[in-house]
């Protein structure tokens, strides 16, 4: 009886620490919600509360009353997260497969210099200077797309590790004596057994691109290429770029001095993490089964 109480004692701490984790988790996103919904004079008299003494959409009114621009930004966002997040699964599966493969010459070697990736870069004036001069794609969609993200050496290697841990040799052996070629062992067997690994670097490379605003700025001029995080950055930091279409002055300083400001930057957090945070508990079983499979050393 005592070991039992002890276990249980133990159990309600372990599951009171999750939870207070979990609440401490979602309080940040919880606040940023209420103020985008709190009233602008609410927010100068009273500061930032969870409990908001007024209630307005004034933020999402004046955010979405040139819902064009938004709609534009959102749409580049989910063309390269798309493709994005494909292409690189297909890169990262083709790449990983063989370092997992015992038979492949030189495989050590390899791995060493994709983990060497993980350390070491060409530094930011080459990296610029080769998807600019060398590769022409200023101001297009391949430049957040490719640049610095489409192959992720932590990915390989964890992709590698589930392909050497969870996919026994004996699978492709038995395919490889019934005849099958090396793409149809890797098309028909490697990739629906690798569903949960995919799924979880799947996550990973849509969080990547959606949160990506970095190469939009190094490498987008044209505000109608512009995705909806670099968008929020350059509103967040600048609210003038909200009134770029304003005809005149006075009519600038006159949206100026109506736009609920800080409601406004907080609705527009809103608006580039909301998507992802519906999304997330879908990919939620994936994950967990992927991360955990790919985590074992071999």
């Amino acid at each position: 009886m005592p070991h039992t109480s002890k276990f249980k004692f133990g159990q309600l701490g372990i599951h009171a620490f999750f939870w207070l984790f979990v609440i401490g988790s979602l309080l940040p996103f919880a606040l940023i919600v209420m103020v985008s919904i709190s009233g602008e004079s609410s927010i100068e008299q009273h500061g930032y509360s969870l409990f908001p003494s007024e209630i307005r959409f004034t933020a999402y009114t004046f955010l979405f009353h040139d819902f064009s621009e938004i709609a534009r930004a959102y749409g580049v966002t989910i063309i390269c997260t798309v493709i994005g997040t494909l292409v690189s699964l297909l890169v990262t599966t083709l790449l990983a497969y063989p370092l997992s493969r015992t038979e492949l010459p030189f495989r050590r070697s390899l791995s060493f210099y994709v983990f060497f990736t993980m350390l070491f870069s060409g530094g930011m004036v080459p990296w610029y200077m080769t998807f600019t001069n060398l590769l022409p794609m200023k101001n297009t969609l391949l430049a957040m797309i490719i640049p610095g993200m489409l192959l992720s050496a932590f990915n390989v290697l964890l992709m590698r590790s589930f392909f050497h841990n969870s996919i026994p040799d004996s699978v492709v052996e038995s395919a490889t004596m019934d005849g099958a070629s090396e793409i149809q062992v890797f098309f028909r067997i490697i990739v629906p057994l690798s569903l949960p690994i995919m799924g979880t670097i799947g996550l990973f490379q849509t969080l990547s691109y959606w949160n990506d605003w970095y190469n939009c700025m190094l490498f987008i001029d044209d505000p109608k290429l512009y995705n909806i995080q670099y968008m929020m950055t350059k509103t967040l930091t600048n609210v003038q770029y909200l009134l770029m279409k304003s005809s005149s002055s006075a009519q600038a300083g006159d949206m100026l001095a109506k736009m609920p400001r800080e409601t406004v930057r907080m609705a527009l957090a809103v608006v580039g993490f909301a998507p992802l945070l519906i999304a997330y508990p879908f990919f939620q079983r994936f994950y967990v089964s992927g991360i955990t499979n790919g985590a074992v050393k071999g």
